[in-house]
């Protein structure tokens, strides 16, 4: 029998902390082994040439696949990154990104994950970067832990 997995709650403790609730990151979606999380355009988040910032697609990358993973591990363990390779594919100039991310592997204590990040313009999404994350389990600090 498998052990219970974390409840999505915890992905939302996780997510107003730090970099994650300063930017204004929203979960969207969470599965187990899944999630899709999604950043406004803000002044702040872009580059010179008014499109998201590398640093910001590839933290929020980061931030999917860490949620991905953790969403997906025993109760009371957190993915945190081991290794992280995002490839940009055309700019991210819409009014919102979105990255949703799976887990492609759990083995052990270690994990891999895939993103998908997604600039969206309207109803449109056009694919900006692609990338993978390798995550080892490690237990939650203790202001995250269940009580």
């Amino acid at each position: 029998m498998s052990a219970e997995l974390n409840p999505p709650e915890l992905a939302e403790a996780i997510n107003a902390k730090g970099f994650p609730g300063a930017a204004g990151v929203r979960i969207v979606a969470i599965k187990p082994g899944y999630a899709e999380i999604a950043l406004a355009r803000r002044e702040d988040l872009l580059q010179f040439f008014g499109h998201f910032f590398g640093g910001v697609i590839t933290s929020l990358a980061d931030h999917a696949a860490g949620i991905a993973i953790t969403s997906a591990l025993p109760k009371g363990k957190i993915g945190v990154t081991v290794e992280l390779k995002v490839n940009f594919l055309s700019p991210a100039d819409g009014t919102e990104l979105i990255a949703r991310a799976k887990t492609l592997k759990m083995s052990g204590s270690i994990g891999v994950a895939t993103i998908e990040l997604f600039s969206k313009k309207e109803e449109a999404e056009t694919l900006c970067a692609f990338g993978t994350a390798t995550m080892r389990a490690m237990d939650l600090p203790a202001e995250l832990r269940p009580r």
